[in-house]
């Protein structure tokens, strides 16, 4: 399916062992296994998107594709933030104020422990995924040097110049290039700096491809052939889409949220900390229109926020509602289709193919 006048392609495909160089991005929550075999019977890469994962659901969502597929998936992790520092009284007006949308909360619902990182670290090892991502930072080095070992290899998702010559120098072998315009989380370094530092893929992907010497990913905005095209004229080895494969029936999504999508025009998404403590981009929901009210509780910080919401969006999506939902969207989320996966990604490369010269 690769074409011989775009070498870079045609190397990145023989690498990974893939047919089209479409690879779905590790969505944490929204990694069906459904949603990768059917990926990688197209020809492109799986993906996991682990950061909630206990290291038994890591192993079990491995099992799960490889009975149905031997391709090559990616299994992704965030590098954890420091401890938060908890405000007790301000958690408490947060919760009077989340107690319109959902559930009433206890004093104790901030307070959930995310997975044991290093656990799932030996997870992933163990289950030898062609490929391990990071977002967040960087893979302390001894975690690299094992997953090197074992074969396996290491994507660094960036979203600027400078972090993409830092997960070079760390020992990254390929570089994701994010754009502000993807949806959920992009993979900041710094947190503090996510709302700040917006750079728009176009830009970001031949500054990156310009500054380092390693294949590089194009992610954000991507949903149709247009912009597969566009972003390999501009230096991408590959692509990844995450957006884009949400409204195929094998992501699961929720009715309401998929049906919103298919409406949201770019500016119909806004990046918030409403839900995570963490900026993500989203539909602007009734939920998010009134945390950025000037009257509104400044999100908790990650992860005690994230805790907070919980009861929200989980009644959110029980009862098929958008107001409380969690609805993370990219810019071009309105090009994403109502198609079973196997046959969006294989049209996607055919009419990608013939954009490109």
């Amino acid at each position: 399916m690769t074409r011989s006048t775009h070498p870079k392609i045609q190397r990145f495909c023989e690498r990974f062992g893939l047919q089209a160089p479409i690879l779905l991005a590790p969505m944490a929550g929204l990694s069906p296994p459904a949603l990768s075999i059917a990926v990688m019977q197209a020809g492109g890469m799986g993906a996991c998107g682990a950061l909630l994962m206990s290291p038994a659901a890591i192993a079990d969502w491995a099992t799960a594709v490889r009975t149905q597929h031997s391709g090559p998936f990616n299994m992704n992790l965030w590098i954890p933030d420091p401890a938060p520092v908890r405000d007790r009284a301000h958690e408490q007006r947060l919760r009077d104020f989340l107690g319109h949308w959902g559930p009433a909360l206890g004093p104790d619902a901030g307070d959930a422990t995310p997975p044991d990182f290093q656990a799932q670290c030996e997870a992933m090892l163990a289950v030898r995924p062609a490929v391990i991502s990071s977002v967040m930072g960087l893979y302390p080095p001894d975690f690299v040097a094992a997953l090197k070992a074992a074969g396996m290899t290491w994507f660094a998702n960036v979203s600027t110049v400078t972090e993409a010559l830092a997960a070079q120098a760390a020992g990254a072998e390929v570089i994701v290039a994010q754009g502000m315009e993807a949806g959920g989380h992009r993979g900041c370094f710094d947190a503090q700096q996510a709302e700040s530092q917006l750079v728009g893929l176009f830009a970001l992907l031949p500054a990156i491809v310009d500054a380092v010497t390693l294949p590089v990913v194009a992610t954000g905005g991507i949903a149709d052939a247009r912009g597969i095209a566009a972003a390999i004229a501009l230096g991408a080895s590959a692509v990844q889409i995450g957006s884009g494969f949400m409204r195929c029936p094998e992501a699961q999504l929720p009715g309401a949220w998929a049906a919103a999508m298919a409406h949201a025009k770019p500016e119909d998404t806004v990046l918030t900390r409403a839900f995570s403590g963490r900026a993500g981009r989203s539909l602007i929901t009734e939920y998010v229109r009134a945390s950025q009210a000037d009257n509104a509780p400044q999100p908790a910080p990650y992860p005690v926020q994230r805790s907070l919401t919980r009861a929200m969006r989980e009644a959110a999506i029980q009862h098929n509602t958008l107001a409380g939902m969690q609805a993370w969207a990219g810019q071009a989320s309105y090009l994403a289709q109502a198609k079973p996966a196997q046959q969006h990604l294989t049209e996607l490369w055919a009419d990608a193919q013939r954009l490109m010269p």
